[in-house]
């Protein structure tokens, strides 16, 4: 049973699409892994959603930042902003639903050595703290009273983890960590706004992966949310988001064998957009 992961689609259904055509998917024999942000920003992201969510247990998927949002805007909390292309989505009769599967998936996939996260995780995690953090932050999102989250789900603050956290702020830290890491210092805390490659960072701050010491070093993980950072395939580490919302590509790695698979996409956004 071969297992694709699938870096970030953010609504490019046809690429999508694509995509599995160069993979010669079989939803009977094969598995995809979906690193988060199905949606905005693209052109269908209410396609790409009913499409996931017909997979059924062909499919699995982790949250990704804009995922959340979506989940925000529908519950009516946030802003939508200027880039967003989730009003199809909200307006259909079936949203509630497709909310409801959407607020179902993970925020962390463990399979073996794999790990699949949209963005990071912090540095002082270890593998099983990982999912323990999750299960966590999906119980809030799945449970009862899964509105309050949402109702005070943005913010950078607290930027650091302490076992001592609770309620939101806990909560917030590991939403964030999971959803829109990307840099951190040695020490853990989370940088939100540099967003390049690495080698362009400012001073002090290094990509979550190459934190020395990092405590979840065991695991393989897989992840997508930058751009910026491009394919990375390479021991314990396989980054997927290759940039096909702003004309690059849309990648796919097969884990058996780390086989590479990648179609060209239609620019739907400008860097600048």
């Amino acid at each position: 049973m071969p297992t694709y992961a699938i870096g970030d689609i953010q609504g490019c259904h046809d690429s999508l699409l694509h995509l599995l055509d160069a993979i010669r998917f079989d939803p009977a024999a094969d598995r995809l892994w979906f690193v988060g942000d199905l949606v905005n920003r693209g052109p269908d992201s209410l396609a790409v959603l009913r499409f996931v969510k017909s997979l059924g247990d062909a499919a699995i998927c982790v949250l990704g930042n804009h995922d959340l949002h979506l989940l925000a805007l529908a519950e009516g909390f946030g802003r939508a902003h200027k880039g967003d292309t989730l009003d199809a989505v909200l307006a259909v009769p079936d949203r509630d639903e497709l909310m409801a599967w959407l607020r179902r998936q993970k925020l962390a996939w463990r399979e073996g050595e794999w790990m699949m996260v949209h963005a990071g995780v912090l540095p002082g995690w270890t593998a099983d703290d990982t999912m323990q953090r999750a299960a966590e932050a999906e119980a809030a999102l799945q449970g009862a009273h899964y509105r309050e989250f949402f109702a005070q789900m943005y913010g950078n603050a607290p930027v650091a983890w302490d076992d001592g956290l609770q309620g939101i702020e806990r909560l917030r830290v590991i939403v964030n960590a999971f959803t829109r890491l990307r840099y951190c210092s040695a020490a853990g805390e989370m940088e939100f706004h540099h967003k390049g490659a690495p080698g362009t960072q400012p001073a002090g701050w290094l990509p979550w992966f190459e934190v020395p010491g990092r405590r979840s070093a065991e695991a393989t993980f897989i992840i997508g949310h930058w751009s910026t950072l491009g394919l990375i395939n390479r021991p314990g580490l396989i980054a997927l988001d290759t940039g096909c919302l702003w004309g690059g590509r849309l990648t796919a790695v097969r884990l058996e064998d780390r086989q590479v698979f990648a179609v060209q996409c239609p620019q739907a956004k400008s860097p600048k957009a």
